[in-house]
């Protein structure tokens, strides 16, 4: 029974390569786990069991140390590099037509506001607080209020 355990296990990690989850790499491990289980005890009732209840557990118990370790994969490109750092609007930035712009360093932004019905006027100072595609989210440092 041991080999059809290998092979359960073997067809779980081949699913795994061709999906991006890393979700059914436990399941492989289970069947390893099983597979084990199969040396000592011979009830196919057991195997299952120990199958899905080790599974279950490593998919759980392992989620924190895999959002840790997929985190590490994200390659953060030079966009990602302006978020929290200052600049200023060079264009007023008016989310509800679109058009908004900044400079944060000696690069020129396309940006909105994180408020979209704020209007920031040009030379207020922003901070950056995100990429969303190709524009910077922002917020102004000093509110300017006009009557």
């Amino acid at each position: 029974m041991w080999q059809l355990w290998l092979i359960i296990s073997g067809l779980f990690f081949i699913a795994e390569i061709i999906t991006v989850g890393f979700l059914v790499f436990w399941f492989g491990i289970g069947a390893l786990f099983a597979m084990i289980t199969s040396f000592f005890i011979d009830s196919i009732i057991i195997q299952t069991t120990v199958f899905l209840i080790t599974s279950t557990v490593l998919l759980f118990f392992t989620k924190k140390f895999v959002k840790k370790v997929d985190a590490f994969d994200k390659v953060k490109t030079n966009a990602y590099s302006i978020i929290d750092k200052k600049g200023i609007v060079t264009k007023e930035i008016n989310s509800k037509n679109g058009i908004g712009q900044i400079k944060v360093g000696s690069e020129i932004w396309s940006a909105k506001s994180v408020e979209p019905d704020i209007i920031i006027s040009e030379g207020t100072e922003i901070e950056v607080k995100d990429i969303d595609g190709v524009k910077a989210v922002v917020i102004p440092l000093k509110v300017k209020i006009t009557k």
